[in-house]
């Protein structure tokens, strides 16, 4: 688990009577760019961070290249990883203070749905019944998109050797999970993001812009698209 604090606010954005959503939840595909996000939020707001540990999940590569056998232990290293991630929180008493996520608890089950076949899902259904997995709502959770081709771009820039096996069939597949799921998603205010046209992680101006747009959501749906 990270819940470390990053450096203090930036000069560049200046809050004054502006409040800034105490927890903030990214969310996105795979290579959309959700932990950079984060970490920027997470130093520009002098937030703490909760982020996803894939690196930890000795199945992920296996799944990446053979899906079909190795998706339940993947799906259940993930599930006991982010409730031991949300034990810890209780334990440590820090609910209160803000912080931003790179991820959604509720992410778990959509992945599941996708990975799984039917008595697989039986079986992680039944494990996640046994788990204590409640955490607070977010204030606001943002959902980055780009199209598959971007995606591409980005795994392979960012080059690491696991997910060189990702399929373009599996990164359509979230693509259109991730589309269904937040189209029926009102459990908190939602900024859905199209990433193609802008550069949140090389262009500090395309950043500003994104940051100074949080600040005015307080409710609903709201969509994100500066470069149409």
């Amino acid at each position: 688990m990270v819940t470390e604090k990053s450096g203090p606010i930036t000069t560049e954005f200046k809050t004054g009577n502006r409040t800034p959503p105490k927890f903030i939840a990214v969310e996105g595909n795979i290579g959309v760019g959700k932990t950079t996000l984060t970490k920027k939020l997470a130093s520009t707001f002098n937030y703490g961070t909760l982020l996803e540990l894939p690196e930890e999940n000795p199945f992920l590569e296996r799944f990446y290249r053979d899906p079909q056998s190795a998706a339940l232990p993947t799906q259940l290293h993930f599930l006991l990883q982010r409730s031991q991630q949300i034990q810890a929180l209780r334990q440590d008493d820090i609910f209160e203070p803000v912080r931003v996520s790179d991820f959604l608890i509720e992410k778990d089950q959509l992945f599941a749905e996708v990975t799984l076949d039917k008595d697989e899902l039986y079986l992680y259904q039944q494990v996640y019944k046994h788990l204590t997995l409640e955490v607070p709502k977010p204030d606001l959770v943002i959902y980055l998109q780009a199209p598959l081709e971007v995606l591409q771009t980005r795994i392979r820039n960012r080059g690491i050797p696991a997910e060189r096996a990702i399929s373009d069939e599996y990164l359509d597949t979230l693509n259109n999970a991730y589309t269904r799921f937040f189209h029926f998603y009102d459990e908190a205010p939602l900024l859905i993001v199209n990433t193609e046209e802008i550069d949140i992680v090389d262009s500090p101006e395309d950043y500003k812009q994104l940051v100074e747009y949080l600040f005015t959501i307080t409710s609903g749906r709201h969509y994100y698209n500066p470069g149409s």
